[in-house]
């Protein structure tokens, strides 16, 4: 599918069609495109060049249409008009939070438009960043929302593209302590942000790319030797390039630091922008994450996270579970922010929490959402044992 762009210059798929196309707001979105390094040409292209747009299947059950542009840099998701209002009603204090905070996990939005073609049925649809257009492979992702009623995926067919739910997590995501921190910390700040917006039941879209599995243990905790102290080898750029030591981590994860010769080996996802990430086992210098084989990239909040993920699988003689502990690579976003706690919503939390437990069901009014919200998150990324 396409998306036709303003005016009479028609690509080929489109000279057939006539149509009206509306831009919600073009000044402030312009903004917040240039704010996100973005050009508007290259954007107008990307969404409604000649290359057909790639539909994707609904994860949820908003009824809305998901695209992704041809060069996977953004997600293109149909709208009701009553989020559209609600996106129109917080777009200027979206705005300053994101202005304010360079790190902010909140969704990116890039432009709000209408299409209404001669003869059919107009609609609305937001342009937002693809948050996993990444070099590396997605192995899995998680929709997390701190909620349990219907927070599973039993019923679905999974593979490494199926969204996976609350319910379905059986990792534990161990951080550099300071990382942790601040990941925590900007996760709080953007929830109290869609608190102050009257806005609930978005999610922490968390995947990950695997890197290594490190080992295989019965019982419960990491052991030290694979933490290290939650450090990850650090090696001094020549060291990577040239030691043969570096070759002990290619199935791993080795953070670099980050030199002053900045020839543009490092890959550098699609609207980055805020602070790089300083690592401890590096003297709190700047560091990027380095990937024998495959590339080095720039480590900020959210994007490119190296992390120890362990995973308990419990066996079905009822015995010890097993923990698998993996090198992985986390990326992290806050999706899913244009609900309101409406009259209709207020409705459905009423009949909901007669016939459940209220503490179960994602419907709830923003401030309990968010509490609850953040609780979760606390219990996903975990708090380093002294002894690790």
């Amino acid at each position: 599918m396409n998306f036709p762009t303003k005016g009479t210059r028609l690509t080929p798929a489109h000279r057939a069609v006539d149509f009206k196309w509306k831009d919600y707001c073009p000044v402030v979105f312009r903004n917040l495109r240039e704010m996100f390094k973005l050009d508007t040409a290259d954007y107008m292209i990307s969404i409604s060049g000649s290359d057909a747009l790639r539909e994707l299947s609904s994860p949820g059950k908003s009824g809305s249409m998901f695209f992704l542009s041809q060069d996977d840099r953004f997600m293109i998701k149909t709208l009701r008009k009553s989020e559209v209002q609600v996106l129109l009603r917080m777009l200027r204090d979206y705005y300053r939070h994101v202005h304010t905070y360079d790190n902010t996990l909140v969704t990116k939005f890039f432009g709000l438009h209408r299409v209404k073609p001669s003869s059919g049925q107009k609609f609305r649809f937001v342009v937002m960043g693809n948050m996993f257009c990444t070099e590396l492979r997605i192995h899995q992702r998680f929709d997390l929302k701190g909620s349990s009623l219907g927070r599973s995926t039993d019923k679905v067919k999974i593979d490494e593209n199926t969204t996976l739910k609350d319910l379905d997590l059986n990792y534990s995501f161990y951080l550099e302590p300071s990382w942790r921190d601040a990941l925590l910390k900007q996760i709080e700040i953007d929830s109290e942000f869609l608190k102050n917006q009257g806005i609930m039941d978005y999610s922490l879209l968390l995947g990950f790319h695997y890197r290594a599995r490190q080992s295989l243990l019965r019982g419960g905790s990491l052991p030290e030797s694979i933490l290290q102290d939650n450090k990850l080898a650090v090696l001094s750029e020549q060291d990577a390039m040239e030691d043969d030591s570096a070759y002990n981590y290619r199935e791993g994860l080795v953070l670099v630091q980050r030199g002053s010769n900045q020839d543009g080996k490092v890959a550098v996802g699609p609207h980055i922008r805020g602070s790089r990430l300083r690592s401890s086992s590096a003297c709190y210098e700047e560091v990027d994450l380095l990937l024998p084989g495959t590339a080095r990239l720039q480590i900020q909040l959210g994007v490119n996270m190296p992390a120890r993920a362990e995973k308990e699988e419990k066996q079905e003689d009822g015995g010890k579970s097993l923990c698998q502990v993996y090198d992985v690579v986390l990326y992290i976003g806050i999706i899913d922010i244009l609900q309101e706690y409406s009259m209709r919503k207020k409705v459905e939390h009423a009949y909901k929490s007669v016939k459940y437990n209220p503490l179960s069901i994602s419907v709830v009014e923003p401030r309990s959402y968010s509490e609850r919200f953040l609780n979760f998150i606390h219990t996903v990324f975990p708090e380093n044992a002294p002894n690790q």
